[in-house]
């Protein structure tokens, strides 16, 4: 019973951020069975990220700078940038900015689902460790997903020319915040760490900002106000 309370607890926190998301699409909602895919595809790739964390630091070892932009932020954000490119970017269903959100928030919160799971199962977990990491850790990957979909949706929408300067954008602001974002928690100096709550709530607004833009710049926008003058 109490294994199933901790397994809730860790679950929780991701799905309901990524329901959050989902709902905040305001003119086409994306098929429930995709976000689903790419929600358990960011589980699945745990173990590949795990491997290659691993074969990096056991060939350049771990510099605090190196686990942060190298290891977690770079592995993770790289990797999931990877499987969404080449499992939605030409998808048919992938038809607004907004979409890149939700899809690679999915993925982001899959994968910080599974990461939040073998936190609870391996390390002593209260409930207000898991609230803490459901503050920092999951909204973080949520976030650094917002910001990856934010630029993806644009890339997908853009010509060819600036398509491949916002996908370049796509992979490396959340692979620099991802980075900056672990850099900061595991500061040793006291002063830095603290830093993470304005550090957090400035992603908090910023990601604000730019859900409202992807969905100001759909195209079922315009179609609607046409409908209704229509009517």
């Amino acid at each position: 019973m109490l294994l199933f309370s901790i397994l809730t607890a860790a679950i929780a926190p991701g799905v309901a951020l990524l329901t959050y998301l989902y709902l905040k699409d305001r003119y086409d909602s994306e098929p429930i069975h995709l976000v689903l895919k790419l929600f358990l595809t960011g589980m699945l790739i745990v173990v590949p990220i795990m491997v290659i964390q691993r074969g990096i630091e056991l060939f350049l070892g771990s510099h605090p700078l190196l686990f942060s932009f190298g290891l977690s932020g770079g592995v993770e954000e790289v990797v999931k940038w990877f499987v969404l490119y080449h499992i939605i970017y030409n998808h048919t269903e992938f038809d607004e900015p907004y979409d890149g959100i939700v899809y690679a928030a999915s993925i982001s919160l899959g994968f910080a689902t599974i990461e939040n799971i073998l936190y609870a199962v391996y390390f002593p977990s209260t409930f207000t460790t898991l609230m803490l990491r459901a503050l920092l850790p999951v909204s973080g990957h949520a976030l650094f997903g917002i910001m990856m979909g934010y630029y993806f949706g644009k890339a997908k929408f853009a010509p060819r020319r600036s398509a491949r300067r916002l996908l370049a954008v796509s992979l490396l602001l959340p692979v620099g915040l991802h980075g900056l974002y672990d850099w900061i928690i595991t500061s040793e100096i006291s002063e830095i760490a603290w830093g993470i709550v304005p550090f957090m709530a400035f992603l908090w607004i910023w990601g604000l900002v730019k859900i409202g833009r992807a969905n100001a710049r759909s195209p079922f926008r315009i179609v609607g106000r046409e409908e209704g003058v229509k009517l």
